[in-house]
């Protein structure tokens, strides 16, 4: 399992209109070539079938259509063609993550990193000393999850990228990581983190898939 998530202190910056609009497409695309070290891939005769399953894409028609380009394209990078990756079209699909216990069980694990990273632990209803039932059931969760990531990590830290020991292979064989997506070109705004009194939600995770 990958997450994903942006922490908002780091604005970009020199982005043009074209990359604003297509965002969540560039976004996802690093994502996927990166952050599951793909390339790490044992090579098998015969090559390694890798499927795509997305949530329902924002738009339809040519921006999905290019998306699915560039992903197929991906099997022809010289380092995916070292690991004999292959992708075929049928293999990139949408699908509803109600219809998959999967996806489902990344969802909970998704939710319950955001609602950590975003301090909501804290969150008293309006005018209440204490907080809700529902926000303590969240953060026993989210212990729960912590503690069995932690079990394979000890010393992990949700806010900030796993690292590899020196071992780039890590990447694919790690049955769990997280990734601090920080922009190439960006301008760190200090008011927006989580030290800053005015700023209640600093980082919201991004994406989560697994592969």
């Amino acid at each position: 399992m990958r997450v994903m998530f942006r922490q908002n202190s780091h604005r970009p910056q020199g982005l043009t209109r074209q990359q604003i609009e297509n965002e969540y497409y560039m976004l996802y695309y690093q994502f996927l070539k990166h952050a599951f070290g793909i390339r790490h891939i044992s090579p098998r005769h015969g090559g390694t079938r890798l499927r795509l399953y997305f949530d329902r894409f924002p738009d339809t028609g040519p921006k999905v259509e290019r998306f699915k380009v560039l992903l197929l394209a991906l099997q022809s990078a010289p380092e995916f063609r070292a690991a004999r990756v292959c992708i075929a079209p049928e293999d990139i699909a949408e699908v509803h993550s109600h219809d998959h216990v999967l996806l489902q069980c990344l969802d909970v694990v998704l939710g319950a990193m955001a609602f950590r990273l975003n301090d909501k632990h804290r969150l008293k209803p309006e005018g209440a000393k204490r907080r809700g039932k529902r926000t303590i059931a969240k953060e026993k969760l989210f212990r729960m999850i912590l503690k069995e990531i932690r079990a394979l990590y000890p010393r992990f830290n949700i806010g900030i990228s796993t690292g590899i020991g020196g071992q780039p292979s890590r990447r694919w064989s790690d049955p769990y990581r997280h990734w601090a997506f920080v922009p190439a070109e960006s301008e760190y705004d200090e008011s927006l983190t989580k030290s800053h009194p005015q700023k209640e939600n600093p980082a919201w995770p991004t994406s989560v898939s697994d592969a």
